[in-house]
């Protein structure tokens, strides 16, 4: 391959991964308003995430339509691992957004990096810089001491945050399988297919736990709206999207963006308390992130070839 040709790879390499970087950073706050609309509506929390998915789904199905493709078999079969994760994802953290504070639920979920590093080295043979994981470790550090300064406060539940533990391991299993839809869906395929088994698991669970699953009541039609289209569709589109076009431990240790979003957002809508120590860790967290995303997408240069002399 010539210089020139190396050249125009690298930067279209360059350019894909920038783009790929503000997708996620614009998904990333999206989700971390989605505790606070959650909070905003009155109904329980498996119910929320059926309702929200059945949303989700149709809205993408006719969105397809619209352009001349369908949903079919192929692709719900090859969207069910990784609908099973976000299903379970939903079941789990919706409950825990329910019963316990916004910023632990979303902070314990954000811990994803934790997994997701060592199956992206395995899984699909990513290399972190150390200076890249130093930074993603003094960011997961500060996240955690966000959520032990929480920990006292009169919102929080332990129960809560063992749901959101589970949401956590069921989060990152579904950016694995996300990662590995390359090639074989499209991104509004496969978000499309998720969201279809998303909204099955939780109307089954719904049913097994007696939940409430009735069809909401018009107060609660605008935040479920804003859910299914903000933190939903968009937030789940991009990240599909950018997925494919960045590292899988990258996308997912941007995530940690989520409870310094959540929280905010939290403290100005629901007055959920935060600490000169959280503002502290959240400076850490952003500063932090900022770092490795400051050096990312950058095209190598090309090194002329070596002349040998004699």
């Amino acid at each position: 391959m010539s210089d020139t040709a190396a050249s125009v790879r690298a930067s279209s390499h360059a350019r894909d991964v920038q783009l790929g970087l503000i997708g996620t950073g614009v998904a990333v706050v999206v989700w971390g308003t989605s505790g606070v609309i959650i909070k905003a509506i009155d109904m329980g929390g498996l119910a929320i995430g059926f309702w929200r998915f059945c949303l989700y789904a149709l809205a993408l199905i006719a969105w397809m339509a619209a352009r001349g493709k369908r949903l079919t078999w192929r692709i719900l079969v090859a969207s069910l691992p990784g609908g099973i994760s976000l299903g379970l994802d939903v079941v789990f953290f919706f409950t825990a957004v329910k019963i316990t504070n916004v910023v632990n639920a979303t902070t314990i979920g954000s811990l994803q990096p934790l997994i997701v590093a060592g199956f992206a080295a395995k899984m699909f043979g990513e290399q972190i810089r150390v200076k890249d994981l130093a930074a993603a470790v003094v960011a997961i550090v500060a996240v955690a001491v966000i959520v032990i300064e929480s920990s006292g406060t009169p919102e929080w539940s332990g129960a809560g945050d063992l749901a959101a533990v589970g949401a956590l391991f069921s989060w990152s299993g579904y950016f694995i399988f996300s990662k590995r839809s390359k090639g074989v869906l499209t991104p509004q395929e496969y978000t499309a297919g998720t969201g279809v088994w998303t909204a099955a698991i939780c109307l089954t669970a719904g049913i097994v736990f007696k939940q409430d699953m009735s069809f909401p009541s018009q107060a609660n039609w605008l935040p479920l709206i804003a859910l299914t289209f903000g933190a939903g569709i968009l937030g789940h589109s991009i990240m599909n999207w950018s997925l494919v076009r960045v590292p899988l431990w990258l996308g997912s240790t941007l995530t940690l963006l989520i409870p310094v979003v959540g929280s905010v957002t939290a403290w100005i809508f629901l007055d959920e308390p935060l600490t000169g120590v959280q503002l502290g860790a959240m400076a850490v967290v952003m500063a932090a992130l900022a770092s490795i995303v400051m050096t990312q997408g950058k095209p190598e240069p090309v090194r002329p070839p070596q002349i040998a002399t004699t």
